[in-house]
Order: C-alpha cells, then structure tokens, then sequence
C-alpha cells in the first residue's frame, strides 16, 4: 500500500500554495533554504486575558507550523510578545498599554506582563497549540532596536526631532512603494487626509511614525538610547527580532488583517529601508471573528474572553465550551474568511467535535477483512492533502474527515465492510490529520486518563495515610520516594496530602 506519508511528499513536490498578502495572489510555496522553514508571527500585547480573537491566528499559524512539519520540513517558529511601545491607539501617541495598565492596577509594567503571559500560554496550550521555537520580548531586544534605527537614519531614511526618531515616509516614498502590502499608495492617503499634524510638530509628516520615542518623564518604561531616555516604536521590535531569530530574508510572517495597515506596512518599509529588501518571501493574514459583524477586540470591549468561553460565565453565552470546540469551530472557516460568533455555531461545532471524536473511537474495534484500498478512502485521502495543500483550506478537510467519519459509522453498522488497508488509512487520517495537524485531540480520553490518574493516586496516598496511622513511617517514606521518583511530589498539608506532577 502507498503510504500517507509518501502522498502527502508527493504533494508537496506537485504544488503547495499559500495566498501572498503582498502579491494578492495564491503562489506555490518555495522555502528559501530547501527543506527548511522560517515563520514569523505576531503575537499578543499582554495587557488582558487572551479573548476569541486571539484564538484565531494561535490555532491558525499552529496549524501551518503542524502541516509544515507533517510534510518533512524543519520548521523556525518565532511568535513574539510585545511588552513596551504599543501605545493605546495603535499610533505614536497616547499611553503605553501595558503601563496604563500597571498604573491602574497599581503593580510593576513587568508584573502585568509576566501574569497575562503566562494566562496565555495556559489559553494557548488548553486550545493544544504548540509552543513557538522562540518567543522574543520587545523590552528583551532594545540594543537590536537602536541599532535598527541607527541603520535606517545612517541610509537616510529617518530623522531625530526633540530626542525621538521618526521614520520619513515621503523620503522612502521617492525610491520604494509604501503602501504596497495594504494595497494604498501614500498619494491617495495624501489626498484623503491633507497633512494635518493636530498638534504633533515633531514629525515632519502625519505619515511618519515613531522609531524611537522620548519618554515623558511619567513615563515608567524607559531605555538610554543616543537620542534620548526613551521606548522603541510599535513597529520596531517585529523587524528587529524577526531578523535576529530567522535572518534579513525569510519565508512567511503571519499575523492578523487588523495588523496589515499600519504595522505589517511599517515592518516592510522598515526592513526594505534598513537593508534594501522587504525581507519576507510570503506575507500571510488571518481574518477576524466578528460579533454582529463588528470586529472583536479589547479596544472596542465586545470581546469574550477564553476563559469566559470555556466557563460559560460571559453574558451572551448560554453555555461553557471546550477548548476543542473552540478549534473546531475556527478550523470549520477559511482562515483568510470572516468568522462570525454565535452560540448557535458553537453549539454546531461541539456536535461535529464529538461525532468525529467518536467515529475516531470506534475504527479501532472495527473487524476488517482482507483487500486492497478501496478508490473511495484513496480518493478521500488524497481530497485531504489537496485541501490541506492548497492554502490550508481547514473547512474542506474537515468534509473528507467527516466522509470518513460518515464510512466508520456505516461499517459500525454493519452496512458496508472495511478492508485492511482501508481501516489503516482511516486510522492514520484522524491520527496525523485530525489530531496531528489540526491539533483535534480527544477530550474525553484525556478526560478519563485524568480520573484514573486521580483514582490511582487517591488510594495511594491511603495506603501512605494508613501507614502513618500504623506508624510504618518506612513504607510511608517509600511511597512518597517512589513517587518522586515517578515525578511526583506528595505535600503533607493540614487537610491531607496534595499530590502535583
């Protein structure tokens, strides 16, 4: 039988096509070292709770970084963490997020940072999406940020006004096109705005935008830098970090449509300026989640946080659901289409979740008979990689799963056999496909190891209490040694005995 593995290779050397934000085009993909991929992703301004939007493009790169990997490439996955510079409105002026917010919760910048970092770890890895290869601060990279502004007012693309440094967009207009990314042209902006500065004299232009900011002295995150005490600029840090970690060329940098304009179309103008190329082979985007058609987001405080969602305590939620109907539902749209919340959809979701689960379940006690691979199951499998392959189109492969989950049920009962090769292959689609790439795993299984790991433990830790009671303190010490051992830690408490691995 021809394995999985070997046509999903065939594929890949066929035809494997990513949408280009920059070209507005599908293009076969080519990675810039053969056999290697470099990923770059933006991730989070941790200031809050991880909510739906931020959701979508942790499962969407995921999911890329997974099927990447399946194929045989060695995957680079860079996801920041941006903890300074992002100011309230997404522009050059306003307070710093993060440090609004450790003013008003009174705590140290650095406080708010660590504990909505680590809130989205714990959100990212409940959604079972992988961990980045690397995962760079902005506050942890300012030596490589002041030397990327020195670079780019030493090619002349730059100016210092009253100790900030702002990036001159006509000048670079005159050699390269801004605006190229998000499809506008500085001319037509122009047109559209005049040149109003409202009040902002230190730039020459409203265009321009901040390389380098001097703080105010209220300002509590600040750096020395050769022309003031001050933060880096938004835009900065992606193009610092990116080159650090993958070099000035590299393959794919993802991010959401609400960062096309202006922080992807400032990151490019940044590495073109800076090095004379715009660094990144394929720009990819993932569409919002829309309630009612309006973008989710903190800014505009529609947004249900993950853990309102896997708690059913936010408002509009009529129930609680799993992290794997949350990836369900973001896996059943397109990731360059508009998903629309609701409950009805989540409640779809969670029933297309559960029936696929189970159809995985039930292949294994399936009796086969002897055969080859029915044209059917080949043809589904090969339906499979194709969607996969042709700009991860998720909803698609999700429909050949569920023609295999429509086969299994029939098998089930009894209406049509399954030959060996043809339970084989099912086996290894949910296997590698369903939970592989699309990161679909069984909450249930793990929902039943996790009770009879309970259930285990609970009797041991009585045998230990009534060794104790016995005074066997010997066989109470080789239960908690062997335990630890095993990687578990036993903490005698006032209540009892606390167990963690």
């Amino acid at each position: 039988m021809t394995s999985p593995s070997f046509i999903a290779f065939i594929h890949m050397e066929r035809e494997f096509l990513i949408y280009n934000t920059l070209t507005r085009r599908k293009e076969r993909f080519e990675p810039i070292n053969q056999g290697l991929v470099g990923i770059y992703v933006c991730g989070p301004t941790v200031y809050g709770d991880a909510h739906l939007g931020h959701a979508r493009p942790g499962i969407t790169y995921d999911v890329l970084v997974r099927l990447f990997r399946h194929l045989g490439f060695k995957v680079r996955y860079i996801r920041n963490i941006t903890d300074v510079g992002h100011l309230e409105n997404d522009s050059d002026n306003g307070e710093d997020k993060i440090a609004q917010k450790a003013r008003i919760e009174q705590l140290e910048p650095m406080e708010v940072v660590q504990h909505y970092t680590i809130r989205y770890h714990e959100a990212m890895k409940l959604l079972n999406s992988l961990p980045p290869s690397i995962e760079p601060r902005a506050s942890g990279h300012i030596i490589e940020q002041i030397s990327l502004v020195e670079t780019i007012l030493e090619k002349g693309f730059a100016y210092e006004s009253n100790g900030s440094v702002y990036f001159d967009v006509e000048r670079y207009n005159r050699d390269y096109p801004y605006g190229i990314l998000s499809g506008r042209s500085l001319e037509d902006m122009v047109t559209n705005t005049g040149r109003v500065l409202e009040g902002k004299q230190d730039k020459r232009s409203q265009f321009d935008f901040a390389l380098w900011k001097k703080a105010a002295p209220e300002h509590i995150m600040r750096w020395p830098s050769p022309w003031s005490v001050g933060f880096p600029g938004w835009h900065l840090e992606c193009s610092a970090m990116s080159a650090k970690y993958l070099g000035d060329n590299f393959d794919i940098h993802g991010g959401g449509m609400d960062l096309l304009f202006p922080h992807h179309e400032c990151e490019l103008a940044q590495n073109t300026a800076s090095r004379g190329t715009g660094g990144v082979k394929y720009w990819m985007h993932n569409n919002m989640i829309t309630i009612n058609g309006q973008k989710m987001g903190k800014s505009l405080g529609n947004f249900i946080t993950l853990e309102e969602l896997f708690t059913g305590s936010h408002k509009i939620l009529t129930q609680p659901y799993t992290p794997m109907t949350i990836r369900f539902f973001i896996l059943q749209a397109h990731y360059r289409s508009t998903l629309d919340f609701s409950n009805e959809a989540l409640i779809a979701s969670e029933k297309g979740y559960k029936k696929m689960m189970q159809a995985k379940r039930d292949i294994s006690s399936i009796n086969p008979k002897q055969g080859v691979l029915s044209p059917e199951i080949k043809s589904l499998h090969e339906g499979i990689y194709e969607a996969l392959c042709d700009d991860m189109n998720t909803p698609i492969a999700l429909a050949h799963l569920f023609d295999a989950v429509r086969i299994v049920n029939s098998a089930k009962d009894g209406q049509l056999s399954l030959t060996t090769e043809d339970k084989q292959v099912i086996e290894e689609l949910f296997e590698n496909i369903a939970e592989g790439v699309l990161g679909l795993s069984d909450e249930q299984s793990i929902s039943s190891n996790s009770n009879i790991i309970n259930g285990v433990m609970e009797m041991v830790l009585e045998m230990r209490k009534e060794a104790k009671a016995n005074r066997d303190f010997a066989k109470s010490d080789m239960i908690r040694d062997n335990l630890s051992r095993l990687g578990i830690t036993i903490k005698d408490t006032k209540e009892g005995a606390e167990w963690s691995i």
